[in-house]
């Protein structure tokens, strides 16, 4: 019966997006007719801007190419998450996206759907198999460059808050440049960790900083490589009134944290990104690849930028459109392309 149910809602959620879609006669098999090919977009999660632009990516992307999406949300529950991916495997998918989630929730389900034929790409989760191409924002050069900008910006002797929940692939991989800059940098001291997935992520976080930094006023830079965790230390900052006085370094941006970065006495002094959306779109081109035969490669990387406080405000950025007209790497990337391959309108 819940099996049923989910399949239910899986089926409600799918978003047939042929209509419209520019046409590919001249793609390889199975893309040459893509409204008989169906994928799946397996996500862990889904809260917050870089989620809902990462999906916007995911949907133009199919629709270019014309072929039919279905999106399956877990909501941070790793054991449905994988129960969905069996659920796309039932469903006769072609392809499946696997979008974050836990290592061990997700190894053999994803091995599940490549014993079923069925291509699959994974998205900031390591699942352990060859076979399966990951997509990458490089984030260990995500922590690495924000970091480095942390030094610029505040010297190499300072005590640092950090943000940090283990087991998340992204997450991870940016944890090793934190250990990096640390044992490099002795004067560096990280006085306190904070870190939760918990719904509302940003709220969630904000009540943990709010503790740490009333505990640690020593405190003057916070390294929250994601932005939702960094809109929680400033939330907490700010309602501390200590706002100006910290330094808030993270990854990933959106039109909301780019509001946030600009406002007057902002902490949030810098981000390295890339465009969720374009990172959505070069994970479909990463699986048509496949489902046409072709290689991605191992490791597909969209490489990420650093977009620093007072770059917004010099260059009167507002949002993301802004952001992509500055910096043209923001609205594409030449990465998991193929000469037949549509892409989305511009």
């Amino acid at each position: 019966m819940l099996r049923r149910h989910f399949m239910a809602l899986a089926s409600a959620a799918s978003l047939a997006l042929g209509a419209g879609a520019a046409t590919a006669q001249s793609a390889p098999a199975p893309l040459d007719n893509p409204g008989d090919v169906t994928i799946a977009l397996v996500r862990y999660l889904s809260t917050g801007d870089f989620f809902q632009a990462y999906l916007s990516g995911v949907e133009s992307q199919a629709a270019a190419l014309g072929v039919n999406l279905r999106v399956l949300d877990s909501r941070q529950d790793a054991a449905l998450q994988a129960d969905m991916v069996d659920q796309a495997i039932a469903l006769g998918v072609d392809g499946i996206i696997i979008q974050h989630g836990l290592t061990e929730s997700m190894r053999e389900a994803a091995q599940r759907a490549v014993d079923a034929g069925i291509k699959v790409v994974a998205f900031d989760v390591n699942v352990e198999n060859d076979a399966i191409p990951q997509i990458e924002q490089s984030d260990y050069l995500l922590g690495k460059l924000a970091l480095e900008q942390a030094i610029a910006d505040n010297g190499d002797s300072f005590a640092a808050g950090y943000v940090y929940v283990p087991g998340i692939a992204p997450l991870d991989r940016r944890h090793v440049a934190w250990e990096e800059v640390k044992a490099a940098n002795s004067g560096i001291t990280e006085a306190a960790r904070i870190g939760t997935l918990d719904n509302p992520i940003a709220n969630a976080n904000a009540n943990q900083a709010r503790a740490a930094l009333q505990a640690n006023p020593n405190i003057s830079v916070f390294f929250a490589p994601y932005n939702e965790f960094a809109k929680g230390v400033k939330i907490a900052a700010d309602e501390l009134g200590i706002g100006g006085d910290l330094s808030i370094y993270s990854a990933d941006i959106s039109t909301a944290d780019i509001a946030l970065m600009r406002e007057a006495g902002s902490g949030w002094k810098a981000t390295v990104a890339t465009n969720p959306a374009v990172v959505g779109e070069v994970s479909v081109r990463a699986l048509a690849l496949m489902l046409t035969g072709e290689n991605p490669g191992a490791s597909v990387i969209v490489p990420p930028t650093l977009i620093t406080q007072s770059f917004l405000t010099d260059n009167d950025i507002r949002n993301m459109e802004d952001l992509g007209s500055k910096m043209p790497q923001f609205q594409h990337a030449d990465v998991a392309m193929a000469d037949w391959m549509p892409l989305p309108p511009r």
